[in-house]
């Protein structure tokens, strides 16, 4: 999330928006040319898409259950485009975007949502950066006359760079560098891969930081934020045809301009299980394993990925999981123990396993016990209940999602952002209802096999030093120091 620095609001900028919101709530109020769709807008299950002239891409879900709008403006671009020296400079630029342009200086943009009674914030991962607003829904104008400003006018002065650039460093370490179990997770997708973006973290390597300039951030910018490499999302209480106009009013005319394609950046095939040691400061053990995997992006056949998120749900899908109900309930081998997969990554992903193990139980025995789940999987298929208890849970957690207005929002903008399309995003249902034992089973034969396999073990630094005093009789006291092996 970003951080903000807010300053004196000026009041003129402030009238100058009010007196135009009289226009824009009468067109989110005028419905008559909702319900038919012009030639140039496509509609499928209730939600609208409309590319404008200069290729922004406009897609609107009507939700006509509170009188709130969330907008959200997203980029196609994240970590996973970075390269070697510039880590870090997607989400350092969503910092920035708050700094001001020449019509809004810095902390207007904040100080103008929050007298409209709105919300705003940001985020950035590995394949995208978004900017949202959840605001009363005549006010909808604001948001899209505040983005469109800073889409194309964003100054970058110096002086807030420094600041905001020891805000992010200072996010690092309270993030990453200060916590066992981020730094070995950190650690682990680093060691899991080699040449794919996904090799870096999202924040940033701590010297790429140190090392950034302006003129990085404004490479960035000049080369990823322009309309027609930007997706707005439009979620609310509206009607399409007027969100729309508004889009056309505030985003046409800005110009778009050639966005370079990026290299591919394909994972090299691994020949065998990778292992990395962290030994630091920690109260507790902690073990991830992680499997090289295929996503709805990269899968030869399109129905793995949904496989693959069943079967996550089969191992860790609340109490009656497998992990819950063999691991932490049954063995107690393990005080916390859970599965992870994103099949909407924009490139070849981890399948993931991780825990904590009890009292007494090494990490190893903690990985046997985890890998013999999988192994049960490969070899066993899953029986009629169990499969359709899980296809239940998933398709209701789904389901249930579609309550919030900003997570409807924020899976069409992922979708959109990572080369799925929101039409696709739309089908998760029917696909996971088609979904067979049979399946589930050769994806598990398939893709969690030792040569595509990660594992990573965080030992407290504390407990192993006490060990080997114990094993010597030296007993000297800890440094303190924190260290790392890689395999």
């Amino acid at each position: 999330m970003t951080g903000k620095t807010l300053k004196k609001n000026r009041l003129t900028v402030f009238l100058t928006l009010s007196s135009a919101l009289l226009l824009g709530s009468l067109l989110i109020i005028n419905t008559a040319a909702a319900n038919k769709a012009e030639p140039d807008i496509e509609k499928e299950n209730g939600v609208f898409e409309k590319i404008l002239a200069n290729g922004m891409k406009v897609v609107v879900k009507p939700d006509h259950r509170a009188p709130v709008v969330i907008s959200q403006v997203w980029y196609k671009v994240g970590s996973s485009y970075e390269s070697g020296g510039t880590t870090g400079v997607s989400h350092m630029l969503e910092h920035m975007m708050f700094k001001g342009t020449k019509k809004h200086p810095t902390g207007e943009f904040n100080k103008i949502i929050a007298r409209n009674g709105g919300e705003d914030n940001a985020f950035t991962s590995k394949d995208y950066t978004a900017y949202y607003q959840k605001l009363e829904k005549s006010r909808l104008q604001v948001s899209f006359e505040l983005e469109s400003d800073r889409m194309r006018g964003l100054l970058l002065p110096e002086d807030e760079f420094k600041k905001e650039l020891m805000v992010v460093m200072e996010e690092r370490r309270w993030r990453t560098d200060d916590k066992p179990q981020s730094l070995t997770y950190e650690q682990f997708n680093a060691t899991a891969f080699d040449s794919s973006g996904y090799h870096n973290p999202t924040i940033g390597w701590m010297d790429d930081l140190k090392n950034m300039t302006v003129a990085d951030l404004r490479q960035w910018y000049e080369r990823y934020y322009a309309p027609n490499n930007a997706i707005v999302v439009v979620v609310g209480d509206i009607e399409p045809e007027a969100v729309f106009k508004l889009a056309e009013q505030y985003f046409g005319p800005l110009k778009p301009f050639p966005v370079e394609s990026i290299k591919p950046r394909l994972e090299v095939e691994q020949k065998g299980i990778k292992q990395v040691e962290m030994q630091l400061e920690a109260k507790l053990p902690y073990l991830v394993l992680g499997y090289k995997v295929p996503v709805i992006n990269t899968a030869q056949k399109k129905w793995e990925p949904y496989a693959l998120d069943l079967l996550a749900g089969l191992l860790d899908g609340g109490d009656s999981a497998r992990f819950s109900k063999h691991l932490v309930r049954g063995s107690k081998i393990a005080t916390s123990a859970s599965a992870g997969y994103s099949l909407e990554s924009r490139m070849q992903t981890l399948f993931l396993l991780d825990g904590t193990p009890s009292k007494e139980v090494s990490t190893d025995d903690l990985k046997e016990a985890l890998l013999k789940e999988v192994e049960d999987l490969k070899n066993n298929l899953v029986s009629t209940e169990e499969l359709q208890r899980v296809k239940a849970q998933v398709i209701s957690s789904a389901v249930y999602e579609q309550d919030s207005m900003f997570y409807q929002a924020m899976k069409i903008g992922i979708a959109e952002t990572t080369g799925i399309g929101w039409q696709e995003q739309s089908r998760y249902v029917e696909r996971v209802q088609a979904i067979t034992a049979e399946q589930i089973r050769e994806v598990a034969k398939k893709y969690l096999i030792p040569k595509s396999l990660t594992i990573a073990r965080l030992t407290p630094l504390q407990k192993q030093q006490q060990d080997n005093a114990g094993e010597t009789g030296a007993g000297d006291e800890s440094t303190g120091q924190n260290s790392a092996e890689v395999q």
